[in-house]
């Protein structure tokens, strides 16, 4: 089974403390660092590469923002959560735009931090969609009109599937293909149409007319 080598970053002892057990509890998540400032969580992730970050949003000197910031003008590759006791929908779409892939509260139970996390290292986790669509109005989708003229049929199925809220998993099992062959499509779509994630993927199907309605996003949540 492979394992995602996570680091942990907060100024409170506490709160590393709890974000270290909450991870113990799956074999999957891997804890090779703990820190407590934004500075430490960049020279680590520079020695050390991380799969996953999770990093507290108010910290003195360099907040969580600021990290996320830095560390994925180097390093796009790491996935990264911001964990606060905040609610706000903009330091959630602040956190976004700063490419971070995800935002746990800290008050969550420790199942639901696991099941989310797992979502996000698999590049699955599912939004409400009342938040999906006002994160969808905060990002900027370029215009890629000629490119999406080269999807293929199957690439547009896929397409309405991720527009829908569908897991890689359940994309898989509707259209009879296994999870591996729709992770490589969402791929040659995103380079295709020169886009980052899922969110802008969601914006351009229902932009372009091939977005799927079917699915009840109240209920992901």
């Amino acid at each position: 089974m492979s394992r995602y080598r996570v680091l942990v970053v907060d100024d409170h002892a506490h709160a590393r403390e709890a974000m270290c057990e909450i991870l113990s509890m799956d074999d999957s998540f891997e804890v090779i660092g703990v820190v407590e400032s934004g500075a430490e969580a960049i020279a680590f992730t520079a020695q050390w590469m991380p799969d996953l970050i999770l990093i507290d949003i108010q910290m003195p000197e360099m907040d969580g923002l600021e990290t996320t910031r830095r560390i994925k003008q180097e390093y796009p590759y790491v996935k990264i959560v911001i964990v606060t006791v905040s609610d706000e929908i903009s330091h959630l779409l602040e956190a976004l735009k700063q490419g971070a892939q995800g935002y746990l509260l800290k008050n969550l139970a420790p199942s639901t931090w696991i099941q989310y996390l797992q979502a996000i290292v698999n590049e699955e986790a599912p939004l409400s969609r009342e938040l999906a669509f006002q994160i969808l109005k905060e990002f900027t989708v370029p215009s890629v009109t000629d490119e999406g003229e080269s999807l293929t049929a199957r690439e547009k199925e896929i397409l309405s599937c991720v527009s829908s809220g569908s897991k890689n998993k359940e994309i898989a099992v509707s259209l009879g293909i296994s999870e591996h062959t729709v992770k490589n499509h969402l791929k040659n779509i995103l380079q295709k149409l020169q886009l980052q994630n899922r969110t802008q993927l969601t914006r351009y199907a229902l932009e372009q007319g091939l977005a799927s309605r079917k699915r009840d996003f109240s209920k992901d949540v």
